[in-house]
């Protein structure tokens, strides 16, 4: 797997990826691999929906489908009756739009990392980590360019854990005849027009930077339940709502500690349980642990 650089701090960490040489622009890109798969994950649609602009859907399906070859990651299974270890947050559009949101990231990230104290014996372990924190300004590009961002986030709480990103001019991916990750975005209309076709080449850049912080997340991997165990714990009070909709009515408020149910039902970012008492509504999932 290609090198990339990366900062940990503690139970969070995070990844900044240097842009590319011009050189090395038009190599083809390729999916990289993983040993091991480092936790379920729920792909979530972020602000910056940049593929909407191009007429595309939701890249759901594409980020799942390089999870499953990449060995990466494993698409989580709502039947489980469990959150999902990670929540995979995904954004698209120009390069300063998708720069934006990143830096806003990065940001928080590497405040936690300096107030810690623990940034000069992270960066000091890391290939290239010195020039890290040197790196965050002169986001964004004069041309326009197609970008995407990848967050992982802790489903308990919504702590951005790792984060990659990419950029495309052109397109280096040939999508006839393949299989896999390809032919998803050739059915998910993707590979249909030019700007779906830098977007896939820009995601899988991102997805790249984000696994090659494999041996990091492994660390980050929130305690599992006992085997046959069906319980959630709330981390934070929250509302029970009716539907999972930020907007609906409650039904009842959950104390954190409190212990609940996973139905196995979800939608998005919200999960089914039921209480104690036998109520049934929507929480979300960040705000279980």
């Amino acid at each position: 797997m290609k090198a990339r650089l990366v900062i940990l701090a503690g139970a969070s960490a995070m990844a900044i990826a240097a842009s590319p040489a011009s050189a090395r622009e038009r190599e083809q890109v390729t999916l990289d691999g993983c040993d091991q798969s480092y936790g379920s994950i729920a792909v979530v649609d972020g602000d910056t929906q940049g593929w909407a602009e191009y007429g595309l859907g939701s890249p759901r399906d594409l980020i799942n489908s390089l999870a499953v070859q990449s060995g990466c990651f494993t698409p989580h299974n709502a039947a489980s009756g469990r959150p999902a270890d990670f929540l995979m947050n995904v954004i698209a559009g120009d390069k300063e739009e998708v720069d934006q949101g990143m830096a806003m990231a990065r940001s928080a990230a590497v405040e936690g990392l300096v107030r810690s104290g623990a940034a000069g014996s992270i960066l000091s372990s890391v290939p290239m980590g010195g020039a890290v924190l040197g790196m965050f300004g002169g986001l964004g590009g004069k041309k326009k360019t197609v970008a995407a961002g990848i967050r992982l986030l802790s489903p308990a709480t919504g702590q951005t854990l790792a984060l990659g990103s990419g950029d495309a001019r052109q397109t280096t991916i040939t999508f006839g005849g393949g299989g896999g990750w390809q032919q998803t975005a050739v059915s998910s209309g993707y590979a249909g027009n030019k700007n779906g076709k830098l977007l896939v080449e820009a995601f899988v850049k991102a997805f790249n930077t984000l696994a090659a912080q494999g041996p990091g997340l492994a660390a980050l991997m929130p305690a599992q339940q006992p085997t046959g165990s069906n319980e959630a714990t709330v981390a934070v009070e929250t509302a029970m709502l009716a539907d999972p909709l930020v907007e609906a009515d409650s039904l009842r408020m959950l104390r954190a500690g409190a212990t609940v149910n996973p139905t196995g039902k979800r939608e998005g970012l919200f999960v089914e349980v039921a209480d104690n008492f036998g109520t049934t509504g929507w929480v979300s999932v960040e705000d279980l642990n």
